[in-house]
């Protein structure tokens, strides 16, 4: 099955405009106050709106309570929504009484025990992250013996995507954000290198 891609942090006509160009899997809004890439719920329905027919919307949430969560899903008719602070399973159990749609936990890989402990989650998706949105990457070798499809993100760019993909197992998808970006926007030769290196990688052997 073919690596998808996620383009995360969304925030303008012109984002969409890209997206709708390249073409990429999912692309991610995110609701969470702190980033410098929040956008209101609202405005996200509207981009949603603008999105190509076959491109994910997903929305990205930190600790938020589980109504806000349900709110968001709803008003910017979300296709899942990403979870990447300290929801616990049971936090997980319940938002699924206030959503439809899947949902990725997201894990800071700090060491192989964190990796032991993502496997179980109870999350539609799991992705394996290097930060909370900082763009770092970790050693993705230590997900060798993952057997669960997952995301990938953290520090990844046009120049290191095709190393990822052969240093890990092939992932569900890979995730990226300012690795694509010029100058805090999304940067069109950037996305379709990126774009490009996910679907034209072939595994040796």
């Amino acid at each position: 099955m073919a690596v998808k891609v996620k383009v995360c942090g969304m925030k303008s006509e012109a984002d969409i405009g890209l997206a709708n160009d390249l073409r990429p899997d999912y692309v991610g809004f995110i609701f969470t106050p702190r980033s410098r890439r929040f956008i209101a719920p609202e405005y996200a329905g509207r981009l949603r709106a603008e999105l190509r027919e076959g491109i994910k919307a997903i929305g990205v949430f930190v600790n938020e309570p589980l109504d806000a969560v349900g709110m968001c899903a709803d008003v910017a008719r979300l296709d899942g929504v990403q979870l990447h602070g300290n929801e616990t399973e049971e936090y997980i159990c319940s938002l699924r009484e206030y959503i439809r749609c899947p949902i990725i936990r997201a894990f800071k890989v700090t060491g192989q025990a964190v990796i032991d402990r993502a496997v179980f989650s109870s999350a539609d998706y799991i992705m394996f992250d290097g930060g909370a949105g900082e763009g770092k990457p970790f050693d993705w070798s230590l997900l060798k013996t993952v057997k669960r499809p997952y995301f990938l993100a953290g520090g990844l760019t046009p120049e290191n995507v095709e190393n990822a993909m052969a240093v890990s197992p092939s992932p569900y998808a890979l995730d990226v954000s300012s690795g694509v970006e010029i100058n805090r926007s999304k940067d069109y030769r950037k996305m379709m290198k990126f774009i490009a290196g996910v679907r034209n990688y072939k595994k040796a052997g």
